[in-house]
């Protein structure tokens, strides 16, 4: 994904993509690509804080994997899908799956300790590559005092990728906050094609690769090449199959998220609406989108107990099940 358009438009547009990544590979006047070849390797160091991100850094694994004229070899912290692909995590990802101020000030000595081991260990790893995922609570402090280190120490520092830009569409003043990082991040990969353009004109450099929703599902149904527009449509029979569940019962799908912090405050609210709704639907059958998140799946499995029979858990580590899920729900 880094070396390739998740909106696969056509080969031209990838080529222009490669061409642009490859400027972009240049620290002190010779090309990061020109570094792992003398190596004979490329070394990419990659963190990711959360579930959606370790789907896209198992993303980018597989396709460097697959197009790198030398072997690659990665190290840094994600999670099952990261690990897949050959990573050896420094910690669990969920030790830095934290959300917002005061959800960190529990966790804010052990935020520290795995911020430390996580520079510690990208210096001794000595990449060519570093990239960040997401999860801007610990992605930019770690670029940033990366980048600090490098420079006290005399130190060539490695480029800076970030994937995902930060929502500053969403915030008051959020476009100025841009200019912030050019201090410590060199390229961002941007998932919505405006987040690109927007940081182009705060002078830091973007690249729209598109969302990776598009990547959930191998072959769209409905595709319209045209109009590029994509309908994902899931398997309603398949899922009612799959749980036992009658045709006739209505379902809702119900996504508490990701991480501890976000569930533990969602859930329940959701399971105090579920039992108010089967007051006015008695057939109704909750499906619980669980995330690949160890933490959230004994959480969940604790909770559940107290909701009604007619809950059914759907593991989060399945796309398919997920659309399948959404076609049946009412």
């Amino acid at each position: 994904m880094i070396f390739r358009r998740i909106w696969n438009v056509n080969s031209e547009i990838n080529m222009k993509l490669m061409r642009q990544i490859r400027r972009t590979f240049s620290v002190s006047s010779k090309s990061t690509v020109d570094f792992a070849s003398k190596d004979g390797e490329l070394r990419v160091f990659i963190v990711a804080g959360e579930v959606s991100g370790d789907i896209i850094g198992s993303r980018v694994m597989t396709s460097l994997i697959k197009l790198s004229p030398f072997p690659v070899h990665f190290a840094g912290v994600g999670g099952n899908m990261m690990s897949k692909q050959g990573l050896n995590p420094l910690f669990p990802m969920e030790d830095i799956a934290v959300m917002g101020i005061w959800e960190l000030l529990p966790y804010l000595n052990q935020f520290r300790v795995r911020l430390k081991q996580t520079i510690e260990a990208a210096l001794s790893f000595n990449p060519h590559v570093i990239l960040t995922v997401d999860a801007k609570g610990f992605s930019f402090r770690f670029l940033k005092h990366l980048r600090a280190t490098c420079v006290q120490q005399g130190m060539v520092s490695p480029l800076h990728f970030h994937y995902v830009a930060p929502s500053f569409w969403a915030w008051k003043g959020g476009e100025a906050r841009l200019k912030g990082l050019l201090q410590f991040v060199d390229h961002v990969l941007c998932i919505l094609p405006f987040e690109a353009e927007v940081c182009r004109s705060n002078g830091l450099a973007a690249t729209f690769v598109g969302h990776p929703t598009l990547e959930d599902i191998p072959e769209f149904q409905g595709k319209d090449a045209t109009e590029r527009r994509y309908r994902i449509e899931g398997n309603a029979e398949s899922f009612l199959t799959e749980y036992g569940i009658s045709s006739r019962s209505p379902v809702i799908s119900l996504l508490p998220g990701s991480r501890l912090q976000e569930v533990t405050r969602m859930f329940p609210i959701f399971s105090k609406t579920v039992k108010q709704l089967k007051g006015s639907f008695p057939n109704l059958v909750a499906a619980v989108h669980v995330a690949p998140n160890q933490n959230v799946e004994d959480y969940i499995s604790k909770t559940v107990s107290k909701l009604p029979p007619s809950v059914v858990l759907v593991s989060g580590g399945s796309h398919q099940m997920k659309y399948n899920s959404f076609s049946v729900s009412t």
